[in-house]
């Protein structure tokens, strides 16, 4: 399997990026995966400013060559891993951005309605490995469970990625870490398809 990591962190020092290590580890010790890629979106200086006008339309994004490596990476994964903390209750804009205009109408899901859609990026997978500051139950009970709603159900499920896992990891700022990176590093180890 291929497996496509996308990190959206401004430091590399940071716990996520203690997460992109053991996840990286863990996958270069699976037997299973085949290649493994990693799209840091920060590193990239990716622009999560959504620019449409009369000469851009949105309906052609799916044709800018600005976004074709990403589009491109998004069709060789079988597997996408999402790093990144929780801000304000949800991913950081940089990853929104990333959302708005790689995740395109005629690419990652066609219209087939007024109010209905078709997914076009089926049978791949996706892992949400994110952080936050407070504690980890904070967003299912003072915020309906809002970043899981958002990222399963608005986006990952609408362009036809049915299979969604998370891991969510609160008190960032507290000592003992460890337990948490050992836990990553081994699923990813023995993750299977």
């Amino acid at each position: 399997m291929n497996v496509l990591i996308v990190f959206t962190h401004p430091n590399k020092e940071s716990l996520n990026g203690a997460f992109l290590k053991n996840v990286v580890k863990g996958c270069k010790e699976n037997g299973l995966i085949k290649d493994i890629q990693l799209l840091d979106l920060y590193e990239e200086n990716f622009n999560p400013i959504l620019y449409f006008d009369e000469k851009n339309k949105r309906r052609h994004m799916h044709k800018n060559p600005v976004f074709a490596k990403y589009r491109e990476l998004l069709l060789w994964a079988d597997k996408v891993v999402f790093i990144y903390p929780i801000w304000w209750g949800r991913p950081p804009a940089m990853l929104l951005g990333y959302f708005d205009q790689v995740f395109s109408a005629h690419f990652a899901y066609k219209n087939t309605g007024k109010y209905t859609a078709k997914g076009l990026l089926k049978g791949k997978s996706v892992i949400c490995i994110s952080t936050m500051k407070g504690p980890r139950m904070y967003p299912f009970f003072l915020l309906h469970n809002v970043h899981k709603n958002l990222m399963k159900k608005a986006v990952f499920q609408f362009v036809g990625m049915k299979k969604v896992k998370f891991f969510e990891f609160g008190n960032m700022e507290a000592s003992g870490q460890a337990k948490k990176l050992e836990r990553i590093y081994r699923y990813f180890r023995k993750m299977n398809s």
